[in-house]
């Protein structure tokens, strides 16, 4: 495990020269693979990259997937073997990506408006091609902006970051090396609101320093909506000024 001299300095600055309060690099991109699917995007937060395409709402192709009242949303998830510097094949059957898969799904279903789209099926397929940290957060960053390019018409804009607690500071945004030396939660919200669609947090921590990185995930995820909100616009103007819209 990496001290707290490397993972912290005496300055405030972490490995890669942030600040405790900034977020990675975030670069996202939507409408990428507009022939192989209704929705599409590419997500870029730090070294960690996930791409997903949006299948749907279309027909559901088993009967047990029908739901009356609403659309049922499945989620898939593949790790590319060379995603880290160990290279391993990771199964569909693995309990991490089920659990991830899950998460997703749970939020999804209540932040798509679901009773438009009776007795039907989105399908949402994950790549994390490179992870270095967050990639359940980025994973859930690029559904939304997925889906978003698809159609679908959402609540709102579903954001999500992490935030971790290494001895009393507060670190946003955490990198692979920073989520293995501290307890850390991923967090997602409802677009600029303080409503919360997700809250994970799998190690123990005291309960006085929870506050204090809920609050520091909530501001990190309102600034990548920020972000987000800006790519969607740029995007939708382009395709106005093109006359493709």
């Amino acid at each position: 495990m990496a001290s707290r001299i490397e993972i912290y300095s005496p300055e405030g600055l972490r490995l890669d020269g942030r600040r405790w309060n900034e977020v990675r690099h975030f670069r996202c991109a939507i409408n990428t693979h507009p022939i192989s699917s209704d929705g599409s995007s590419i997500i870029e937060q730090g070294n960690t990259k996930v791409i997903c395409n949006v299948i749907g709402p279309a027909e559901p192709t088993l009967r047990s997937r029908v739901l009356p009242d609403r659309v049922s949303i499945s989620v898939k998830l593949v790790v590319a073997p060379f995603s880290t510097i160990e290279r391993r094949k990771r199964p569909q059957s693995d309990s991490r990506i089920q659990e991830m898969c899950s998460s997703i799904q749970h939020v999804f279903e209540d932040a798509v408006i679901a009773h438009l789209f009776p007795r039907s099926q989105i399908d949402v397929n994950l790549y994390v091609v490179a992870q270095d940290g967050g990639v359940l957060q980025a994973c859930i960053n690029a559904t939304t902006l997925a889906l978003i390019d698809a159609g679908v018409p959402m609540y709102d804009y579903v954001c999500a970051c992490t935030a971790g607690m290494l001895d009393r500071e507060v670190l946003l945004d955490l990198n692979r090396i920073e989520e293995s030396a501290m307890p850390f939660l991923t967090m997602a919200t409802i677009g600029g609101t303080r409503k919360v669609a997700l809250l994970l947090l799998e190690m123990k921590v005291q309960f006085d320093r929870l506050e204090s990185m809920m609050a520091a995930a909530m501001s990190g995820c309102h600034h990548i909506r920020d972000l987000m909100d800006n790519e969607v616009r740029k995007h939708g103007k382009s395709r106005l000024e093109r006359g493709s819209l």
